[in-house]
């Protein structure tokens, strides 16, 4: 079993910046892919960046210029540096990691954004 847990989020306004956090725990396993998503109030949860196992990012449109990615493999580590944040932003972020070879996928508990004046 995997466990992660996100850290660094909170109330941030317009234009500003928050880095979100997510470790991994848990008994041996390889890495596929790990990164976030995010779960705007009333809609659905969908993709805001994620890394493969060879190191190639990937994020989703509104992310590309204002959010970086990135990872530490040896801690089992991933961090969202979050800039130039907009009201639309706002969500409940969630780390995703799915394991290698069996592609089963765990997810984070969830930690707010809220972007607003």
């Amino acid at each position: 079993q995997v466990q992660l847990v996100e850290s660094g989020g909170g109330l941030v306004q317009p234009g500003g910046s928050l880095r979100l956090s997510c470790a991994a725990s848990g008994d041996y396993f390889m890495i596929y892919s790990m990164g976030w998503w995010r779960q705007p109030p009333g809609k659905q949860r969908e993709l805001v960046a994620t890394v493969a196992g060879d190191g190639a990012a990937t994020y989703a449109g509104s992310a590309k210029d204002r959010f970086t990615i990135s990872t530490n493999n040896a801690k089992n580590t991933t961090i969202l540096q979050m800039n130039s944040l907009k009201p639309e932003d706002t969500a409940v972020y969630y780390c995703r990691l799915v394991v290698a070879g069996t592609g089963i996928a765990y997810w984070g508990q969830g930690t707010q954004v809220t972007v607003s004046s």
